[in-house]
């Protein structure tokens, strides 16, 4: 993904973990209109092909009931097989596909590395050195901490807390962290409008849980962090190593104690809170805003959102109340940790010694050419991802999946007038709404220019420095222009998809378009059980807890009668309920509140997507194919897509940070709610999967 503003993040409900305004307009490259839907049917019709299932029935476990468990019964055998990868924390189908990417991206890529006599300041001369600087380790160990030391300096020179201030705007710039962040996008109640979003940040750990937490895990994650950032000052040949980290754990303990948590933090009306610039000293007159602004470049707009006003308040307190010295020690461990990949061997061993395996019991580091890969995504990603799109994407894939998109459109607006707990008023409000999606399939039809962004052979750090700034400084200048409706927010070349609130749209990138989501030569029903569900899901965001507090044109606003909300929250709810219940290890819980968006996405995307099978079969029975009948293979499709494996350490962290629910349950907590499941399986009371009809949940 493309480096944004001011350690900025985009509020976006992605598929999968490895997720805004409206636009009643489609993109030029998909209003086209070469064929209707008949037409194509006869053209399919007039050429056939062999007739596939599309499942892989080599990962089948039949020694397993479907009935009790359809994720093993569908992946069993895979799941016992499978061992993940040293160099991975999880591995599942969406990291098999990133892998093949990968691989694809590789061999682009490495013909520019491989290329001479470049041209200076051509994309292939950026592609080939950045590549090339990622794979010099030689060069970075003989070059050691010299690149980061006048950054060091500027830290070292920092004399009172109007300059700390001044630096806290920097931050972004430098790979580093402070402990407020900074990023435009649309203003959630004004879409047309770009707009600054101040959020809490500066912490080194995952979350506020990972400092407070008392179980044995959190308990011996803080106790290595201390470690860690001792072993970093003496590696970097920084002094008072033991006594810094200890100065460091406190501080941002001090900060974390004043985060919102997870839950609050996902709620988008209790993260709008509009402020003019001239009020920020109403939350803290602690800190020099007028300082702070200034130094960002951005002291002449009128107004921002600060998603938790309490946080900013709270960390007036501990700027004032805390030394010049110790946040000076602070500043100096993020920077070094931010940028610690880009430098020596014994900096980057170490930083991953704690990031990969204690967080995550990841064994070993990505080799150094996948490490490059994903250098050459991050700060040039749409350069090679135009590349990657002419070699690997099929121009059909866009217009097949244009037709399924529109098929699950009119599921999802025949759900929503048949729906018995909601009122006229709110339906007509919901299919406002759902025909104001705008589908973005494949790859940008617009793409990203990079002349301002300089890559220099052999120089790492300063390539990451200057595509930090090129990034701040082309979100920073959105401000005051007009909203850019093309803009992606993931390469063609990403295994995800996402749904943007405020620009009501729903995106897929060329790479997750094909086996097992997609296959052009596969029956229906695997394709409506796996890319269908998929687009069922990013729909779904769309009226999930927090997407159904925007409208149809991206604004947050309420649009609910006051019955209709509670018959909605009623059911969310229970969903949440449901999901709290599921334990993927002993003592491990899934928070239900926490990962509800998602849940809600799956169980309406499946349920819309096993609608829209149901139309696209236009009343002629489907076929069976490999001894499986086509509703059968709907949810065969489904629970085939999340095969996935987890190292332990690295599930406990997903369960405190992701607000998807483990891959299991993202299988087998969605069936057991939907009717359709139990008539295709003949699923019956002392099954596994039975949930009596009182306890099921129906929201779209």
């Amino acid at each position: 993904m493309k480096l944004k503003l001011l350690s900025m993040s985009v509020a976006v409900a992605l598929l999968a973990s490895c997720g805004q305004e409206s636009a009643t307009e489609q993109p030029k490259a998909e209003t086209t209109k070469t064929q209707s839907v008949a037409e194509q049917k006869d053209a399919k019709a007039k050429a056939p092909v062999e007739l596939q299932s599309g499942l892989t029935l080599d990962n089948f476990d039949r020694s397993v009931r479907v009935q009790d468990d359809l994720y093993r019964f569908v992946n069993g055998t895979w799941l016992s097989k499978t061992e993940i990868p040293s160099d991975k924390s999880n591995y599942g189908t969406f990291t098999a596909l990133a892998d093949k990417a990968q691989e694809d991206l590789r061999k682009i890529i490495e013909a520019s590395a491989a290329a001479k006599d470049l041209e200076p300041g051509s994309n292939e001369q950026k592609v080939g050195d950045l590549y090339n600087s990622v794979l010099d380790v030689d060069t970075l160990n003989q070059r050691g901490l010299e690149p980061l030391k006048p950054y060091l300096a500027e830290i070292e020179a920092i004399k009172d807390k109007q300059q700390l201030v001044e630096y806290f705007a920097k931050v972004p710039k430098l790979g580093s962290s402070a402990p407020m962040g900074m990023w435009v996008n649309n203003d959630a109640k004004d879409p047309t409008q770009y707009i600054m979003y101040m959020t809490q940040s500066g912490l080194s750990l995952p979350n506020k849980d990972y400092y407070f937490d008392e179980d044995e895990t959190h308990e011996s994650i803080r106790h290595a962090f201390v470690k860690h950032v001792e072993t970093m000052f003496n590696l970097a040949g920084l002094p008072k190593g033991a006594e810094a980290a200890k100065d460091i754990m406190a501080l941002e303990m001090a900060i974390a104690n004043a985060h919102w948590n997870k839950e609050d933090n996902r709620n988008s009306v209790k993260t709008y809170n509009k402020y003019a610039l001239k009020q920020m000293s109403e939350l803290t007159d602690a800190i020099d805003w007028n300082a702070y602004f200034t130094a960002m470049g951005v002291a002449d707009q009128s107004n921002l959102v600060v998603r938790q006003p309490s946080y900013i308040t709270a960390l007036g307190t501990i700027v004032k109340d805390t030394s010049l010295d110790a946040w000076k020690t602070y500043l100096t461990w993020h920077l070094l940790t931010g940028n610690a990949s880009l430098l020596t061997s014994e900096l980057d061993q170490e930083n991953f010694a704690f990031y990969g395996k204690t967080l995550q019991g990841t064994p070993e580091q990505l080799p150094r050419w996948k490490r490059g890969v994903n250098a050459v995504n991050s700060l040039l990603g749409e350069v090679v991802g135009k590349v990657y799109v002419a070699k690997y994407f099929k121009p059909e894939a866009k217009q097949r999946m244009m037709e399924l998109v529109e098929n699950l459109r009119e599921a999802y607006r025949q759900s929503i007038n048949e729906l018995d707990w909601m009122g006229e008023e709110t339906k007509k409000q919901a299919l406002d709404k759902l025909s104001k999606f705008r589908p973005k399939i494949g790859y940008p039809d617009k793409w990203q220019d990079y002349s301002n962004l300089t890559i220099t052979k052999g120089k790492l750090l300063e390539n990451y420095m200057s595509a930090r700034q090129f990034n701040f400084n082309e979100q920073r200048d959105k401000l005051g222009k007009p909203i850019d409706r093309d803009e992606w927010f993931m390469t063609p070349q990403t295994v995800n998809a996402y749904y943007n609130p405020v620009m009501n749209e729903i995106v897929f990138p060329a790479a997750i378009l094909q086996p097992p989501f997609f296959d052009m030569n596969a029956d229906d029903a695997v394709n409506y059980g796996g890319i269908g569900a998929v687009i069922g899901h990013e729909m779904g965001h769309g009226f999930d807890d927090q997407g159904a507090t925007y409208d149809g044109d991206g604004v947050l606003r309420d649009w609910w009668t006051a019955q209709d909300k509670e018959e909605f929250k009623a059911r969310t709810t229970k969903l949440a309920a449901q999901y709290d219940e599921f334990e993927p290890l002993p003592g491990v819980h899934v928070n239900g509140e926490f990962t509800l968006g998602e849940n809600i996405g799956d169980l309406g995307g499946l349920t819309i997507a096993y609608k829209a099978y149901q139309l696209s079969k236009e009343g002629k029975p489907a076929p069976v194919l490999d001894g499986f009948t086509g509703d059968q293979r709907f949810f065969m499709g489904w629970a085939q897509v999340w095969a996935r494996k987890y190292r332990d350490a690295e599930m406990k962290r997903r369960i405190n940070v992701d607000p998807h629910s483990p891959s299991e349950y993202r299988s087998n907590g969605v069936v057991q709610n939907m009717p359709e499941f139990m008539a295709a399986f003949d699923v019956k009371p002392g099954d596994e999967l039975y949930l009596e009809p009182e306890k099921r949940v129906k929201i779209w």
